[in-house]
């Protein structure tokens, strides 16, 4: 898979797979994206509870960890923080990523962005004293994720027409097992083919405005 960084509209980085043609994140603005979809539609519906578990499909750049810990560490909430990545970044392509420069009332931001792309992989490890972090080398085919444990899924795979196969009822149903009851999936996605899928693995939608440049993105809640 052979990736090169791009600058998004907002002055963040992202990656283009080249043969693809396609982004790791919006070229409307990587942190904006993020932060509309991962951030303000998913983690804040939990920003009252003192501990949040977090699940990732795709860490890829590592940016909606990043935004996870600089939304609850300031806060002194705790977050853990499990993410499965099947192709994760090299050194020389993580090293230039430049998020933590762009939220710099993060104090603690550059040295958690580090760990946490510097961390030993398939191994639970506090990065702080509010963050754990588990990354799990694995295919979402293969992976074996705890059930009824997270409050909250990201679901930050490449679009439809790139992987279909990541987008079955059979992954959505690991998500979906995954969460405990009141959990909630969130996906900058809103496919008609990926909303069945959903609902077939049990959840129950709820559609909202999307990030600038997409009109809509889906909630599945447990």
């Amino acid at each position: 898979m052979k990736r090169k960084i791009i600058v998004t509209s907002d002055g963040s980085h992202s990656l283009e797979v080249e043969d693809w043609g396609e982004t790791y994140h919006s070229i409307h603005g990587a942190i904006q994206e993020s932060k509309h979809v991962y951030i303000e539609q998913g983690l804040m519906r939990f920003i009252k509870q003192e501990e949040v578990k977090v699940l990732e499909f795709g860490l890829g750049t590592g940016l909606n960890a990043f935004l996870t810990m600089a939304t609850l560490v300031p806060l002194q909430k705790k977050v853990v923080y499990h993410a499965i990545e099947a192709f994760p970044l090299t050194k020389e392509e993580y090293s230039v990523l430049t998020f933590p420069s762009l939220l710099p009332e993060f104090q603690e931001g550059q040295s958690l962005f580090s760990a946490l792309h510097e961390a030993i992989w398939d191994v639970e490890l506090a990065l702080h004293t509010k963050v754990t972090v588990q990354k799990i080398h694995a295919t979402f085919e293969d992976v074996v994720v705890k059930n009824n444990y997270f409050d909250l899924v990201y679901f930050d795979v490449f679009g439809y027409q790139y992987q279909p196969h990541l987008w079955t009822v059979e992954i959505f149903q690991k998500a979906y097992d995954s969460l405990k009851e009141g959990g909630m999936l969130v996906t900058y996605a809103c496919r008609s083919v990926i909303k069945k899928n959903m609902i077939a693995a049990g959840f129950t939608l709820e559609i909202v405005a999307g990030p600038p440049g997409k009109r809509e993105m889906t909630l599945a809640h447990k």
